[in-house]
């Protein structure tokens, strides 16, 4: 379907964990400043989809990709992955801080990995935006030099959305944000992400059918490595068009 403003075009994806196609001939457009749910029973390629928009699934052993993946209209498969990862920033499912480095650190590795030195001044200035887009700032300003393990759960996981921020991506790719995450953080994040979407635009993986519902604005439904269905969350949740993804928002399987 068409959507406003598509940032992610894939025309034709298909991944591969050697011969075995986990991805199977996607073609979708992900619209820009918008949440999408990537949905689906379990195995049926939603963190391979998400893996390859920012080219994490090559650095597997016998991964691959063929198609195309652009990112606005650049082809990103012809592009230097260090920059898609720059554009391109990932939330894993588990919290994880460097463990060596303090919450100040965290925030700045990606410009540590990058080989980019900051003065101090602007260093302090990324380090205290990132924290303040991802509702941490308030938290932990007076405790910058203590190590990210610190921090509770929830507030390791916004510590690592700060750290994907500081480098200011255009798109942010979450896989299962929350599945490690009580109630209270979870809500947290939630509000966090709806809040994020004017600045960039989210891609999540979800199990999570209601945190869907209350978060996205876009749903795509993965099934054995196709995508069955894609459209508006409102459209697909209240009038699937394909009886797989009725099954599975009913719960005949997962």
């Amino acid at each position: 379907m068409k959507v406003p403003y598509p940032i992610f075009r894939t025309e034709d994806l298909c991944a591969y964990y050697g011969d075995f196609m986990a991805i199977k001939h996607v073609t979708v457009s992900i619209p820009e400043h918008q949440v999408t749910a990537v949905m689906g029973p379990s195995g049926c390629g939603k963190t391979t989809f998400i893996r390859c928009l920012n080219r994490l699934h090559e650095l597997l052993p016998g991964a691959r990709i063929t198609g195309k993946i652009y990112l606005r209209d650049e082809d990103i498969l012809e592009l230097d992955p260090i920059i898609v990862r720059r554009r391109v920033g990932m939330v894993f499912q588990r919290p994880n801080p460097f463990p060596t480095m303090t919450i100040y650190e965290n925030v700045l590795a990606g410009y540590k990995l990058l080989g980019i030195r900051l003065k101090r001044e602007e260093a302090d200035r990324i380090v205290e935006d990132a924290l303040r887009k991802a509702a941490l700032w308030d938290e932990v300003k007076d405790v910058l030099h203590r190590r990210g393990t610190f921090l509770s759960g929830g507030q390791q996981q916004r510590l690592c959305i700060a750290r994907a921020l500081a480098v200011n991506p255009e798109v942010l790719l979450m896989d299962e944000p929350t599945s490690a995450l009580d109630p209270k953080a979870t809500l947290q994040i939630e509000n966090l992400i709806v809040e994020l979407k004017n600045t960039v635009t989210i891609v999540i993986v979800t199990h999570n059918m209601p945190q869907a519902g209350r978060i996205s604005d876009y749903t795509a439904f993965f099934y054995m490595g196709e995508l069955i269905e894609f459209g508006p969350t409102a459209e697909v949740f209240t009038n699937p068009k394909d009886p797989r993804t009725e099954e599975y928002l009913t719960g005949k399987f997962s």
